[in-house]
């Protein structure tokens, strides 16, 4: 009977994901982001981003090329760890959300790169990220 009942519960910890609006998925998105590079280690946080707050059939688009679907965030999400490898916090200068849309501008620097402007979109629908854009520039410090 435990069983079933934890399946049940399952269910209803998913429906009530579906049920978030926006500024909610965002905050958890970035919540999670901000433990990138801490104990729980990246690979689970990531998939546990993915999990909760990111659709299958997401499409990003950067200006690197559009990515797809989990894999495609899985890709960026290695691509960004290896632009900022010492994995610190991200300073998130400005956040807007209205209806299914949300926009954020960020920062980053570490000992040896740095992000002044970056700016992330997203359209949210059912409690996931459907769409987003990236855009952000690496600059190397100077030794």
């Amino acid at each position: 009977m435990i069983g079933v009942f934890s399946d049940v519960k399952e269910d209803r910890v998913m429906e009530d994901l579906s049920t978030r609006p926006a500024q909610e998925v965002l905050d958890d998105h970035l919540n999670l982001a901000e433990n990138w590079g801490g104990e729980g280690g990246f690979e689970r946080i990531l998939e546990e981003d993915i999990r909760r707050n990111v659709s299958e059939e997401i499409v990003i688009l950067i200006n690197r090329g559009t990515f797809h679907g989990h894999e495609g965030v899985r890709q960026l999400a290695y691509m960004l760890g290896e632009e900022l490898p010492e994995h610190r916090s991200f300073e998130y200068t400005y956040r807007a959300v209205e209806g299914r849309m949300a926009f954020l501008e960020w920062a980053y620097e570490d000992e040896n790169v740095r992000v002044r402007e970056g700016a992330d979109s997203y359209l949210i629908e059912n409690g996931k990220i459907v769409a987003q854009t990236i855009h952000y520039t690496v600059e190397q410090k100077q030794g």
